[in-house]
């Protein structure tokens, strides 16, 4: 249960419990990266409720098996909390745009912007898109706000699907592009410290990096500097052309992004298969020491296993402790850990983001 009292206790459980996972590796002491106890997550989404008149968004108590009214949100930001409140305000006593209106994303910036999502059970027609205008002008008086509207098969923009994120890492302030719908880290005071771990594990690097799994490119960029040049694979179209962005307006002149997945790129190393985008790139100039990988909560499958264990330093962040041991009772024939770490990006919960750097033996 959320309760800020809680917070270092649930901390130090997650500690105990990370260290007993740990415990078959030899490993260096765990660094502990804590959390903002309130107003850490720039993103939340809320189920909307229709009771008459009235309209609320509500969170689902899986233990009580209720519906719990959510005025405000302690972990949502600040920014997040002032819009919940000034948004409702407005959508209660209009009805094209509370009309089967069923959930609202949010998604928050520290630089002060925030993309708020509508989702629809019902198509959205030219009375929507006036209405949506006119919300958007009304909120834009106290936020810097843009709108989507969703629904089955429909996406209407209003202006743009993205807002503009600032963070100031390792003593330099860092632009991200980061779009709706996409992935980006919840927790931006966590991802700041994470951001500067990678760089302080890195620092002391020799020749190039290949990151697998890059996203809009946030490690990519932030590690650059460490890196003579930086080689990263992702496969989502929107976030390629976020990291696209990213990569232009922080002036990184060292770092290359290849569309597709990871599997497709180690089975492209490993010469089982040619692919058409790598067409014109010239791999054997990239002296690849360090390889960095930050996948899904699956963790890697056996082939990019094998590919990450090819190189003499894996930077390795997971946020499924679970199967990156899974990873590592086989990368640990090979490298051991040299640097360990715990992010909380997630409070209150049972979820952990974990880090390791493995070195060869």
């Amino acid at each position: 249960m959320y309760s800020i009292d809680n917070y270092q206790t649930q901390l130090k459980k997650k500690i105990s419990r990370l260290n007993d996972l740990y415990s078959k590796y030899s490993h260096p002491e765990l660094q502990v990266f804590e959390s903002a106890i309130t107003h850490y997550r720039m993103r939340s989404e809320f189920r909307v409720w229709h009771e008459g008149e009235d309209l609320y968004f509500y969170m689902f108590d899986k233990q009580a098996d209720e519906k719990i009214r959510t005025e405000q949100f302690p972990p949502a930001s600040l920014l997040i909390n002032n819009m919940m409140s000034a948004l409702m305000d407005e959508l209660r006593p209009n009805h094209s745009l509370r009309h089967k209106l069923f959930q609202v994303d949010f998604l928050s910036t520290m630089s002060g912007e925030i993309l708020v999502s509508l989702l629809y059970h019902r198509q959205l027609d030219n009375e929507w898109m006036a209405e949506a205008k006119k919300l958007k002008e009304r909120l834009s008086e106290k936020f810097k706000v843009d709108l989507v509207g969703r629904a089955r098969k429909q996406k209407n923009d209003l202006d743009r699907d993205f807002v503009i994120e600032e963070l100031s890492v390792d003593g330099k302030k860092l632009i991200y592009k980061q779009v709706e719908n996409s992935f980006t880290q919840p927790n931006a005071g966590v991802a700041t410290k994470m951001l500067e771990w990678a760089i302080d594990t890195t620092k002391n690097s020799t020749g190039d990096l290949l990151e697998l799994y890059c996203g809009n490119g946030n490690f990519s960029i932030a590690l650059s500097k460490n890196f003579r040049k930086v080689l990263a694979t992702e496969l989502a179209g929107p976030s390629v052309d976020a990291a696209q962005y990213n990569i232009e307006v922080n002036g990184i002149d060292n770092l290359q992004i290849i569309r597709m997945s990871a599997e497709d790129f180690s089975d492209a190393m490993n010469g089982k298969r040619e692919y058409y985008r790598l067409k014109g790139i010239d791999l054997k100039s990239y002296e690849c020491n360090t390889i960095f990988v930050d996948p899904p909560r699956a963790g890697l499958d056996l082939n990019t296993v094998n590919l990450v264990s090819k190189y003499e330093r894996i930077l390795y962040i997971s946020c499924n402790p679970l199967t990156q041991i899974e990873n590592l009772d086989i990368l640990s024939k090979t490298h051991k850990i040299t640097r360990f770490a715990l992010f909380d990006q997630f409070p209150y919960t049972d979820h952990m983001e974990c880090g390791v750097l493995l070195e060869r033996i």
